[in-house]
Parts: structure tokens; C-alpha cells; sequence
């Protein structure tokens, strides 16, 4: 028999409990059936246990499933939701108070001389209004809360994206990760997004409705662009899937010619004579793309499955595809987009050519193991505690059954004796071993004890203090959000093309931004100096009036729209808008920055000026050389 090897993975961390890792390194298969099922690539195993298993700690299950090798008694184990209120504090510490959408010079509305603002700010603003308009109805605070939650406990979320026709705005919905397959090859980079991506889940059998067990998987996959395919039916008659449109028929009245004629393709491809491939204009790009996305919805019948077989090896043989509203059938359905509508979110910024993110609770896993039989012994102590162990000698009568109870009278003899046994002080060991145990676990997953509010504000010596605490949980939060941001960017990219793939009238013209998610701070900021900062950095050019606006917005001030607070503060500025006047001379300008109107100027009447004598023939001075009448002279 061979030495067991050790192995080091993205889940190695679960190694010490042998329901995961057992005598040959794999999970135990009672405990995590589903991870053993036969269509689950062999190195997805261990992610779905993992996920299982921290699920378990999240919802005060890990018992159960310490059940399945340490017996019944495991089941004894106390689990007062210590994992809980760490992912619950974690979640709002990274989602922050607020969270907004913010396009880059969005709020350079103008300059500030009142000069318009340029065509690219105009841009931003427009597009950062529509995404906005977007966020609100689609509720994406409550989106984002549930794949934070996910991706906190778990390590990894999932959100997943398409174009509803009937509400006319792409669609957000957050999955749960252990239904994500991605495609990752041996020689591609796991940092890099997959060019396939199945969805796969298994549907349990309904008796009464006569279906047996089944296996659902959606698959997106980036391919290039084929001929155009219309619903149609195989060669049975009975199986709905996508074929070639018909061949038309020939015109009798037209011109013989001895060319055959093309594939059928999508209005707006393309046909490159040199290579022959199928090219297609996207509204967001400038050249011409030779890819698309295909999108496939199959069932299948577990018991149908035989052979070696994965969820991405399924035969197409005895799939059914899922026909949408509109009767297209998702069997390799080109969506007309030239990317994968699916964001995956890490916990952490993952290993050099990894894919994956790590749980928060992974590094205090032991440590929440540890405080549950410790609670459990606590809670034990507290019952000899609170009814104690009694010792009774001298008894009259020896054969009475004694029970200690209240307002129970106990008849001793001359030599009888009462004793009681005290176990308040190991009580009490026992209860700071706990505290004990709850601030290692604090250390390690680095939420300090005000953030976690087990700390009283009394005990905190002074606001410096505070803040030197709160140290490591700004660098936990900084590498958590810093994981996110391209994510979130890329998030608000694929919904601006899906509004332009979709055709909505509102993004008619419109251009791509780069838009970012911006979260609100999570630690108490303290409001009089920022506006201290901001009352003092403006006037004197330090810093810009949006910039000033913005960080009193971040601070908490009620602002819920930087761009208007500007313009109100601008309407208001009567001095700045007499040093522009003075500067400029133009009243139209100073009348834009005020928001305002200008006035009217009457037209001055023409100045009349009086006849000079050159002009009057009666007291015109006869010029030299012209002389006069002089009479009989």
C-alpha cells in the first residue's frame, strides 16, 4: 500500500476534516453525493464539496454533515451562527453604505466659465442617467447583495445576463456557483475568461407528473459566425432543433447562371472573399468580428447516460432543447452579441493563471470548529451549574429517593452532611476560552472587534485609536473590492451592448462609456472634517468644486445628485459670477454659469448731432480765389 500523497489545490484548506479529504484525498461520497455524480468533470469535485460544506457552516448545518464519519453524537455539537455573522459583517463592509454607477466626466458639465460642456461630457452624462435608470429597475442593490453573499461565504459569484424582449432592458440575475462550469483548457490561462461555459444542474424525478431524473445544462460559447439556422425538426420528425432554411426556388423568369448560390446568412454578415469567413458589424466596435455567442438549453434523461461521459462531452443524441417564447429553439442559438453574457465574481484576487477566489472563512475554519465544542462545553457546565451535584450522608432513612428541588427538605441524621459540587469556575474557564477563541478568529479573518460590534464605544480611548484598529480591515476590504471593480466594469459594459443589441430607442446614437460601480464608505467618517477640507480646498483651487462635491457626498451628506448640487451651488455664487463678468465682459456667459436667463439689453437710439456751419449755405466762408458780387465796383 502506498503513502498517501499530499496535495495542494484552491480547497487543500479543507483537508483536516476527514469528511473531505478521506483515506484517498476525495471528498466522502455519502457526504457529498452530488459532487460524485457522473457527469461532474473530476476536477470539479472538490470545488462542490467545498461549497457544500461552507453552506453547511453558513446555515448552522455543520453537524450534519460531521455526522456522516463521527456518528450521532456529532449532532450534539452547539452552532450559535458565529460563520454567519462574520459573512453577514463582511457583505456590508464591501458593499459599503451606498453604491452608484459613475461614468467618468459625468458631472463635467461645464467649465468654469460657463462655457458649455464638451460633446464627450455630454456623453458620459447620458449614458450614466440611462444606466442608472437601468439599476433602479432592475433592483441591483438587492442583485448585488445577493452574489456579495455568495461570493463571501462560498468564494466565488455568478452573475448571469440577457436581453428581455418583453421588458425591453437586459435582465441580471445572480447564480449560485456550484452550477458554473467553465470550460478551462490545459494550456489556457484560468485568468482569462473561457470562450465556453456550461450551467448545469440535475431535476429531480416528479412522479406525478411522469418524468424521470434529469440533467438541465445551458452552455454559452463564443464561436465563429455560422449560416443563418432557423427553428426546424431532425430527421425524425419528433425532436425540435435548429437547421438551415430551406433552399428557395428558382426564379423561372430570371437570367440562367451557372453559379450556385450562397449560404442564407444573417442580415448584416458578410462574406470575406479571401477567406470566406462570415463577418458581422457590431454597434460597439469599429472593425467587423468574425465571432459570436451561441446559446444552448438541453435536457437530458439521467438514465439515458452511459459511457465516460462530462458535462461537457454530453451526446447530442437524446437531448431535448428548450424552445423560447418566440419559437426559437436554443439549440446553438446565435445571440448576435460577440461576448459571453456571464460574469464570474472571485472573494479574492486569485492565484497567478487561477480562476477561482477563496471563501473568508477558509484561513478560520478550525478556529469556528474549535469554539463549537467549546460552546457545546459550555453549555454542558452550565447544566451542572445552574443544578448543581449533590452529596448527602447521614440520611434517616436510606432507602428514601432523594431529589433536589425547590423548597425540598432533607432529614439528616447527627453526623448528616450536604455537600454540593461547584463547577462555576470551570464555567467560567471554559467561557473565556470561548472569548478567547472569538477574537483568534477575529485576528485571522482580520474583522477587528468594532467592526463586528462586540466592542463597546466606551472602551474605544480615543477616535485615533479607532481608526489605527480598524487598519486591517481597510486592506481586507481594499484586496476584496479591488478583486470586484474589473468585474463590475465589465458588468456595466455588456449591459450598455445589450441595450444596443436589443435596439432600444433610448440608446439610439449612443456610444459605449466606461461606467464603474462606486461603493459608499463602511466605517463611521467623520463629517465636520471632511467639509472642513472642502470648505477650505475649493475656495482657495486645491481641489475642483466636483471633487469637493463628490467627497461630502462620500462622507454621508444627503446629496443624491452631484451634478444638480452643482449647478444649485454655481446659481447661488453671485460673487464668482461678478469676477467672471469683469474677466469675460460677456453677460450671456455669466448668465450660463448662474443658471439663469440674460436680460434683455434695449437698443440705444441714434445720436442726432447738430448741422456744422460747413453745411449751411447761409454762414458758408467763401473759399480763397472765389470772390463775390461787390457792386458797381
Amino acid at each position: 500500500m502506498g503513502l498517501r500523497q499530499i496535495a495542494i489545490h484552491a480547497w487543500s484548506w479543507l483537508n483536516y476534516k476527514p469528511v473531505y479529504s478521506d483515506a484517498t484525498g476525495m471528498p466522502n461520497r455519502r457526504a457529498f453525493p452530488e459532487a460524485q455524480a457522473m457527469w461532474v468533470p473530476a476536477e470539479d469535485e472538490r470545488r462542490l464539496a467545498a461549497y457544500k460544506l461552507l453552506s453547511a457552516y453558513d446555515h448552522n448545518q455543520a453537524a450534519e454533515i460531521a455526522e456522516v464519519v463521527d456518528g450521532a453524537t456529532a449532532r450534539d455539537r452547539r452552532e450559535f451562527g458565529d460563520p454567519s455573522m462574520f459573512i453577514d459583517t463582511l457583505v456590508s463592509n464591501v458593499l459599503g453604505r451606498e453604491q452608484k454607477i459613475v461614468v467618468p466626466g459625468a458631472e463635467q458639465t461645464g467649465a468654469d466659465d460657463g462655457a458649455p460642456a464638451p460633446v464627450s461630457a455630454a456623453a458620459a452624462e447620458r449614458v450614466q442617467e440611462l444606466l442608472r435608470d437601468w439599476a433602479k429597475a432592475e433592483l441591483l442593490p438587492m442583485r448585488l447583495q445577493q452574489c456579495e453573499r455568495k461570493t463571501v461565504a462560498l468564494g466565488d459569484g455568478v452573475y448571469r445576463m440577457a436581453w428581455d424582449p418583453a421588458k425591453k432592458r437586459p435582465t441580471l440575475r445572480v447564480t449560485d456557483p456550484g452550477f458554473y462550469f467553465p470550460v478551462i483548457g490545459e494550456d489556457d490561462d484560468g485568468g482569462e475568461y473561457p470562450r465556453r461555459v456550461h450551467f448545469a444542474w440535475e431535476l429531480p424525478e416528479d412522479t406525478k407528473r411522469g418524468l424521470k431524473a434529469r440533467l438541465r445544462r445551458i452552455t454559452y460559447e463564443l464561436d465563429w459566425i455560422r449560416p443563418l439556422t432557423v427553428a426546424g425538426v431532425d430527421e425524425t420528425g419528433t425532436r425540435a432543433v435548429r437547421a438551415l432554411p430551406p433552399t428557395p426556388e428558382p426564379d423561372p423568369d430570371a437570367a440562367d447562371t451557372t453559379e450556385p448560390a450562397g449560404p442564407a446568412l444573417t442580415p448584416g454578415d458578410t462574406i470575406e472573399p479571401a477567406s470566406g469567413a462570415i463577418a458581422r458589424q457590431y454597434a460597439w466596435n469599429d472593425e467587423p468580428s468574425y465571432f459570436t455567442c451561441y446559446l444552448t438549453d438541453a435536457t437530458w434523461i439521467i438514465g439515458d447516460l452511459k459511457g465516460n461521459i462530462d458535462v461537457d462531452s454530453l451526446p447530442d443524441t437524446g437531448a431535448t432543447y428548450a424552445t423560447r417564447s418566440d419559437g426559437e429553439v436554443l439549440d446553438h442559438l446565435d445571440l448576435l452579441i460577440d461576448f459571453i453574457p456571464v460574469v464570474h465574481v472571485p472573494n479574492t484576487v486569485p492565484p497567478a493563471e487561477e480562476h477561482w477566489g477563496q471563501s473568508s472563512l477558509a484561513k478560520a475554519l478550525q478556529v469556528f470548529d474549535e469554539l463549537a465544542g467549546s460552546d457545546t462545553d459550555s453549555a454542558r457546565a452550565s447544566a451542572t451549574t445552574g443544578l448543581p451535584m449533590l452529596a448527602v450522608s447521614g440520611v434517616a432513612d436510606a432507602r428514601q429517593e432523594l431529589a433536589a428541588g425547590p423548597g425540598m427538605v432533607f432529614k439528616l441524621g447527627d453526623a448528616g452532611k450536604l455537600s454540593a459540587v461547584d463547577t462555576s469556575a470551570a464555567l467560567a474557564e471554559l467561557r473565556n476560552h470561548v472569548a478567547d477563541l472569538k477574537d483568534r478568529a477575529s485576528n485571522i479573518v482580520r474583522l477587528p472587534a468594532v467592526s463586528l460590534g462586540t466592542l463597546s464605544p466606551s472602551e474605544v480611548p480615543s477616535g485615533f485609536a479607532m481608526q489605527v484598529s480598524l487598519g486591517p480591515l481597510d486592506s481586507l476590504i481594499g484586496s476584496m473590492r479591488l478583486a470586484r471593480e474589473h468585474k463590475e466594469r465589465l458588468l456595466l459594459k455588456f449591459v450598455q451592448r445589450l441595450y444596443l443589441a436589443g435596439q432600444h430607442p433610448d440608446w439610439v446614437g449612443v456610444s459605449p462609456q466606461e461606467a464603474e460601480l462606486v461603493r459608499g464608505p463602511y466605517t463611521p467618517t467623520d463629517k465636520a472634517a471632511v467639509l472642513d477640507q472642502v470648505a477650505s480646498g475649493v475656495p482657495q483651487g486645491v481641489i475642483s468644486l466636483e471633487t469637493g462635491v463628490r467627497m461630502l457626498a462620500d462622507a454621508g451628506f444627503p446629496i443624491d445628485d452631484i451634478e444638480k448640487e452643482i449647478e444649485l451651488i454655481q446659481s447661488r455664487s453671485f460673487e464668482q459670477a461678478r469676477f467672471l463678468a469683469d474677466a469675460l465682459g460677456n453677460p450671456d456667459e455669466v448668465a450660463s454659469y448662474l443658471g439663469r436667463e440674460a436680460p434683455d439689453e434695449p437698443v440705444a437710439p441714434a445720436v442726432q448731432l447738430p448741422p456744422v456751419p460747413a453745411d449751411d449755405p447761409a454762414t458758408a466762408v467763401p473759399e480763397e480765389g472765389q470772390q463775390g458780387s461787390r457792386g458797381s465796383e
